[in-house]
């Protein structure tokens, strides 16, 4: 029987030999408290953890599934990938679904919304092109880097999108940084950015007049950023979102409400409490203090997700996992800064802990892709 039970032991083993045990744990601690957080936040809707468990075990297949796939065939796909997603944004383009006013999805048997395949695609299709320029980057391998990400991005944002668009903008901006581009091209780039947003700020009673259009944006998209600028413009609104988000955050002082004892969500002030603004729900109830511990999570989860891209043993997998990793810090710098009023509503949810299942499995698939990365390297060192 000993010996039965040791060999079950060994299969079990076996079966997570891909599996980066402090990543898992960082994630798998981000998803407690989701669910913790999720259950005050959806006391009048019932069903909502119990699919969220179902969520995170699809979640957690995946990922299993794809922590045990080489890096070798992760690059194989990625060309596969790339094309096939590009060809269903331009569907959406062409024939895709409205809800709300946006042509997101796509019917092929069964509705999808095919933004989502970029937020992996893309950084694959990134890193495989410099791998096969390992090198020999030339200051024009750049220059395709940013053709073969703006034609995503510029479908995405057309939708309309933001949210997305900035998600996966931001996934193929590290892989060329990570790629060599030198930060002082960058820095005018960051100037002219600090330099517009001021100027945003500091005519903000000129420019937001409803007759003044802005250029290479939707209205909604300048309204939201209007009422980034002055809420109170709107308090009945779109500012309601930032106002009260806000007002949930400030009462929760040092040390919170306590759970279950958050008035602004249980009274119904914060709008979608469950989803992207779940944020606000943990900070009345848990404070500045239950904030920090939730940010601190997830600078462990970047840092473990660093750590494996430096260590990666090809410049594929360093591209690849360093541009997920960092796509988690995305996640959470927009989420909790349109939440906090910092950035305007753009529709991140918070990794981990906001309700919904395509965000949390193209995370799943994210950290599966780096505990392979983490596996190819552990297997050559042996």
């Amino acid at each position: 029987m000993q010996l039965d039970s040791r060999a079950v032991f060994t299969q079990i083993k076996r079966l997570f030999i891909g599996f980066d045990k402090p990543l898992a744990l960082f994630m798998f601690l981000l998803l407690g408290v989701g669910l913790v957080t999720l259950y005050s936040a959806s006391l009048d809707m019932p069903g909502r953890v119990q699919d969220q468990v179902r969520n995170i075990l699809l979640s957690f297949a995946l990922m299993w599934m794809i922590a045990n796939i080489p890096t070798q065939t992760l690059m194989r796909l990625a060309v596969p990938l790339y094309t096939v997603g590009i060809g269903l944004l331009i569907g959406v383009a062409l024939f895709g679904l409205t809800r709300k006013g946006a042509k997101r999805w796509i019917n092929v048997g069964m509705v999808i919304q095919p933004s989502e395949v970029m937020k992996i695609a893309m950084p694959l299709m990134l890193a495989w092109y410099y791998q096969k320029r390992e090198g020999v980057v030339r200051w024009y391998d750049y220059i395709v880097g940013f053709i073969l990400l703006a034609v995503p991005v510029g479908l995405i944002a057309k939708q309309p999108d933001l949210g997305t668009a900035v998600l996966v903008l931001a996934s193929g901006l590290f892989v060329i940084y990570f790629a060599g581009l030198s930060f002082r091209l960058i820095l005018p780039v960051l100037l002219a950015v600090v330099i517009a947003a001021g100027s945003v700020v500091a005519f903000e009673g000129k420019i937001c007049q409803p007759q003044v259009q802005w250029p290479m944006m939707h209205d909604y998209q300048k309204h939201r950023i209007c009422i980034l600028l002055d809420p109170q413009s709107d308090p009945l609104g779109q500012g309601f979102h930032t106002i009260q988000a806000v007002i949930a955050i400030g009462s929760g002082g040092l040390l919170g409400k306590g759970w279950l004892k958050g008035t602004q969500a249980h009274l119904e002030f914060i709008p979608e409490k469950h989803t992207d603004f779940i944020f606000a729900v943990f900070s009345e109830e848990f404070g500045l203090v239950g904030g920090l511990v939730m940010l601190f999570l997830y600078l462990c989860l970047i840092a473990r997700g660093l750590y494996i891209a430096a260590n990666g043993a090809t410049l594929f997998s360093r591209l690849l996992a360093g541009a997920l990793a960092m796509s988690f810090f995305t996640y959470a710098f927009v989420n909790v800064g349109m939440v906090s009023g910092i950035l305007p509503v753009v529709g991140v949810p918070l990794p981990f802990m906001s309700y919904g299942g395509t965000a949390l499995v193209t995370l799943g698939l994210g950290v599966g892709i780096i505990m392979s990365v983490g596996k190819q390297k552990r297997l050559m060192q042996s």
